[in-house]
């Protein structure tokens, strides 16, 4: 359950916070009070959007919406009376971007009630002759200064800003303020997730910039669509996300041909080689976004990738967003892990969790490289909730299964929504729209308890030896010699985590010990109680807090150490209990320190009878390298 409210004397600290936590943490029904009920531990039900369905809602949200940009949120009510000649507003929300010094740039985004009302707000606009350049309609407008108000009393608007900000990510101190508050670690991982997760109007925007794509192009290319995919719409996003769009020039080309038409349009001829044709119409594109399309900028193209992809950066919407072609594979995955996250509220809090304790010790980073990406660890989360002993996900194949029981006799399977090359599992359930409610878990464990079990399962996962298969929902023998091996749902001769190196691997699992031990020493009974403690030192404050400088990295093997190992093992404070003598919750950790210690004291009574031997020999006789003369010093005590 969900208690913000302390009366313990550190609820100082969520004080400053208060007005973030009610925005973030406060019922639909806009009541002052946070939830008390239970969060249901089976998510199951029939009317549960799906992943078409949700793409249609927010493309639809897009169609009726304007974003214009304003002097600050004050200017709303005249903006509101202004564009309530077009039609009725539905909501409205307020966002800034940092601009240079102080002047940050703030925008109000419009949606009415229907797409024409938009489009008639849109047309209404004129282009500004003090401003030179290219002139283009678009969605993205600015309210300039009108006439002076007539001095009378003017209503206030119908409708109030939905959000103030709404862009602005929570920092950490306000978010540890929020964790410290919370009365569980259970409850600590939903507060996290709801508090970082990518809010409505994120979404909107995001969707605002696939509508412009697509109506810059279609002018040309009538039948061009953008498909959104990544984090962006499968429902693992957080706060600042980048947009991932994969662009299909011809969506309706597999649509047969009306065969009594007899006026065919001449249509160019494309080079024969796939990549390089994909290669020259990326670049074309990317000189029409930077030319002609308002708010891009920092265009750059990086054709030479394995997925030739363009990059952009929107001043207006403060987004990065990546552009490729011909990549369906992309989109069907952002379906897959959408499936997941709805068959069980779990998924998403734990993936949240996970993927901001591997940001916060440095397994993950934004530039690609040789350590595991956020894609690779959701799939390690995905892995871990199909091996459960009461499963809380299913494997791919008995979704397929699954899908197929629920199909009427007769009936022929829904086809993918574009392209040819997804694989048949594809056109075989991840369209039908009953998958969503054929499967229900009988796992009853909180989000601390499994959260827990995720660093117990992979701080003793055989990586060495063992590939990892969501498909079959079980491990198989490495095809190569990869330090991580992750089979590719979509293409199973593929590895996701191809990237990752030994070092990288090493230091994922010497992390998971580490988190499984912090928070076996870190419980809210051990250290929140103590008036001395810092508030951030207990439940996921000990995984992700603000001392970064003490986590374990393997650099600190290789750093010369001012203490000797052996003082370590062989004096114990006065005020510490021995081994044998604490208590542990859990007794793996109980036995991994256990076999540490005696490891370690084997090796120091190695480096002592060699020390003894070679001290037997007569120091002072000086040694010879053979065959040259020249005479070493023998040193006589040993570092």
């Amino acid at each position: 359950m969900l208690h913000i409210y302390r009366t313990t004397v550190h609820v100082k600290r969520v004080i400053a916070g208060l007005e973030r936590m009610h925005r973030v943490l406060q019922p639909s029904s806009g009541r002052q009070r946070f939830l008390h009920t239970s969060l249901p531990v089976r998510y199951c039900s029939a009317n549960v959007q799906t992943f078409d369905t949700m793409l249609s809602a927010r493309r639809a949200e897009a169609r009726r919406s304007i974003l214009v940009q304003v002097s600050s949120e004050r200017s709303y009510n005249e903006l509101f009376q202004y564009c309530s000649q077009f039609g009725e507003i539905e909501r409205s929300y307020h966002y800034r971007v940092d601009g240079d010094g102080d002047d940050d740039c703030h925008y109000i985004l419009l949606e009415f009630a229907s797409s024409d009302q938009a489009d008639a707000a849109m047309q209404s606009g004129v282009f500004s002759s003090e401003r030179p350049g290219v002139r283009a309609r678009s969605i993205f407008l600015w309210f300039r200064t009108g006439p002076k108000p007539k001095l009378v009393a003017q209503d206030q608007p119908k409708r109030s800003l939905a959000l103030v900000n709404g862009t602005q990510p929570i920092d950490d101190a306000e978010l540890n303020g929020l964790l410290f508050a919370a009365e569980s670690i259970d409850d600590q991982v939903t507060i996290m997730h709801r508090a970082t997760k990518l809010n409505d109007l994120g979404k909107r925007l995001r969707f605002l910039a696939v509508r412009q794509l697509e109506s810059s192009l279609q002018g040309m290319f009538p039948q061009a669509v953008a498909h959104p995919f990544g984090s962006s719409v499968n429902g693992y996003g957080r706060m600042g996300c980048d947009l991932d769009v994969i662009l299909d020039l011809d969506s309706r080309s597999n649509d047969p041909s009306d065969r009594n038409s007899r006026l065919v349009y001449h249509t160019k001829a494309t080079n024969p080689n796939e990549r390089t044709q994909v290669q020259r119409q990326l670049e074309s594109i990317g000189d029409v976004l930077q030319l002609f399309l308002p708010g891009v900028n920092s265009v750059r193209r990086i054709l030479k990738a394995r997925v030739p992809i363009v990059k952009y950066h929107h001043e207006h919407l403060d987004l990065e967003i990546d552009l490729t072609m011909n990549n369906t594979a992309g989109v069907y995955m952002s379906e897959l892990l959408f499936l997941f996250g709805q068959l069980d509220a779990r998924v998403r809090p734990l993936t949240f969790c996970i993927r901001r304790w591997a940001q916060a010790v440095g397994l993950t980073n934004q530039a690609p490289g040789y350590w595991i990406t956020n894609f690779s660890l959701t799939m390690l989360v995905m892995y871990f909730l199909q091996q459960l002993p009461s499963p809380v996900l299913p494997s791919i194949n008995k979704l397929i299964q699954l899908s197929a029981a629920s199909q009427p006799t007769g009936s022929s399977p829904v086809t993918a929504a574009f392209g040819e090359g997804g694989p048949e599992w594809v056109c075989a359930f991840l369209k039908n729209p009953l998958i969503y409610g054929s499967f229900r878990s009988e796992n009853q464990s909180t989000l601390e308890q499994l959260l827990v079990q995720f660093f117990e399962f992979y701080s003793q996962f055989d990586f060495n030896n063992r590939a990892i298969s969501l498909n079959i929902g079980s491990t198989i023998l490495k095809p190569d010699h990869s330090p991580i091996y992750i089979v590719n749902p979509l293409e199973t001769m593929l590895n996701v985590s191809k990237n990752v190196n030994l070092e990288e691997t090493e230091l994922f699992r010497m992390q998971v010990r580490n988190a499984l031990w912090l928070l076996e020493t870190h419980g809210k009974d051990t250290t929140g109680t103590k008036a001395s403690t810092p508030v951030e030192l207990w439940g996921l404050g000990s995984l992700f807090g603000p001392k970064q400088h003490e986590r374990i990295t393997p650099q600190m093997f290789f750093t010369k150490r001012m203490l000797n190992v052996k003082d370590i093992f062989d004096e114990v404070p006065s005020d510490e209990p021995p081994l044998n003598q604490r208590q542990y919750r859990n007794s793996a950790v109980k036995n991994q320190i256990a076999a540490i210690q005696r490891d370690t004291k084997a090796e120091i009574h190695k480096l002592t009878s060699v020390d003894a031997r070679s001290g037997s020999m007569d120091a002072r006789t000086p040694s010879t390298i053979e065959g040259t003369g020249v005479k070493l010093k023998r040193n006589t005590k040993r570092r």
